[in-house]
């Protein structure tokens, strides 16, 4: 096979993966922009302050209807800790909103079906409930309330809150443009932030189902005896995960070719779980919270989805759940694109994407600094320079253009003349 016949197959089984689930996709980020814009994250940093299981199970349950982005989830989770969440909370509230959202479920139940979807769930709040015990016993007020010092002096990451609707009821909201445009805004800011790990996860599984299976023979133990392949499968899940450096939705195509190519069932979940310690997230764990905790909760998150996955596994097997079929890799990821049910819900969410995007261009204005569409009317921070008010996504990103607008300024005018909208309001 040539390098170009390659590539091209490659990309191609990408597309056709991608294809497969696009729809899934923006039904579950709209979902998660809807929730994201109208429950007031002001009131989910107050609920968070302590560490016992009301905290926890309430970290759960508002991190599972939140962002899906791996790395707006960390500086959230970062910026509620500072604001007095307790540590644990924020941790919970982090895997929650990365592991436990619509999206991620949605493109796994397609994919290879509704038991590893189910499989996440059930894992996912055993993982919580390991890391909330692991967290109690080694994370000491001390080390905790050191790493809240790192984390009120880290630079402010990208929150999606809306405040333009704040306090309207909800019959009020689904007649509201304003509350809408809030809602098409965090879509939008969620797959900017996002786009990179989905794109890079899918191109990466195309190309890694073009390998034989005795590849995935080699990297998996797959005919030994059931307890010494399992405890291998569950260890090496998370290290492939680590080193593919794909996180959140981008996980699940990899997944699922995993899956085909004879990881155990056990295997793919602890995978799904480790897009929390690819190394440029644990690289901001350490600017956020400082090395000695870092290493902690790296260890700490490791050793809690090793086990979850082992937990996952037995009760799975015991309630005969656990699929006794694995698609082949060719059927992963060459489907084929044809008049069916997938190409008639992706016209139709393909449409709903376009009417929340055609929002964003309506209302929006570009942050200067981080490049993030904001919502003009939403209350967000803005600042005034030169006679121009420009708007920003964050206290952050405002303070960084106060301390240097001309640096901002000029950048914003290149690109805008690059693009051919140089009149356009910033």
């Amino acid at each position: 096979m040539s390098v170009l016949s390659t590539i091209g197959n490659g990309l191609w089984n990408a597309f056709q993966m991608a294809w497969e689930v696009w729809w899934a996709l923006v039904l579950g980020f709209a979902l998660s922009g809807i929730v994201q814009a109208w429950v007031p994250r002001s009131r989910i940093e107050r609920a968070l302050g302590g560490r016992g299981p009301r905290e926890i199970g309430l970290a759960t349950g508002l991190g599972a209807a939140s962002s899906s982005c791996s790395y707006a989830a960390i500086a959230i989770a970062k910026s509620m800790f500072a604001k007095g969440a307790s540590f644990a909370s924020a941790m919970v509230f982090q895997f929650a909103s990365t592991n436990l959202v619509f999206e991620l479920g949605i493109v796994i139940w397609v994919f290879i079906g509704w038991r590893f979807t189910l499989a996440e769930l059930v894992g996912g709040l055993v993982l919580i409930a390991l890391m909330w015990l692991g967290l109690r016993l080694f994370v000491t007020r001390r080390l905790e309330d050191e790493a809240r010092r790192h984390a009120e002096a880290a630079e402010a990451g990208h929150q999606h809150a809306s405040a333009g609707t704040a306090g309207l009821f909800l019959r009020r909201r689904l007649t509201s443009v304003q509350a809408w445009s809030d809602v098409a805004h965090n879509f939008r800011g969620d797959w900017e932030m996002l786009w990179r790990e989905i794109i890079s996860g899918f191109v990466i599984a195309g190309f890694i189902s073009l390998l034989p299976k005795d590849f995935f023979n080699s990297l998996f133990v797959t005919d030994a005896s059931p307890p010494v392949r399992l405890l291998e499968n569950v260890v090496l899940g998370p290290i492939v995960a680590v080193l593919s450096f794909v996180c959140s939705v981008g996980n699940a195509p990899l997944a699922a070719v995993l899956w085909g190519g004879g990881i155990s069932f056990a295997g793919v979940i602890a995978f799904i779980y480790a897009d929390l310690l690819i190394i440029p997230i644990v690289i901001a764990y350490t600017k956020y919270y400082g090395r000695e905790l870092t290493v902690r909760l790296v260890a700490i998150m490791f050793a809690a989805m090793v086990l979850a996955a082992l937990a996952v596994d037995g009760i799975f097997s015991a309630a005969g759940l656990v699929p006794s079929k694995r698609p082949s890799i060719d059927s992963i990821s060459s489907r084929g694109i044809s008049w069916n049910y997938t190409t008639f819900l992706n016209i139709v969410f393909l449409a709903v994407a376009a009417v929340l995007v055609a929002l964003t261009l309506r209302r929006g204005a570009r942050d200067p600094v981080c490049g993030m569409t904001v919502d003009r009317g939403a209350g967000k921070p803005t600042s005034t320079y030169a006679g121009h008010t420009y708007y920003f996504c964050g206290e952050g990103c405002k303070a960084k253009f106060e301390a240097e607008p001309e640096r901002y300024v000029d950048a914003a005018g290149r690109q805008a003349v690059a693009l051919g909208h140089a009149g356009e309001p910033r």
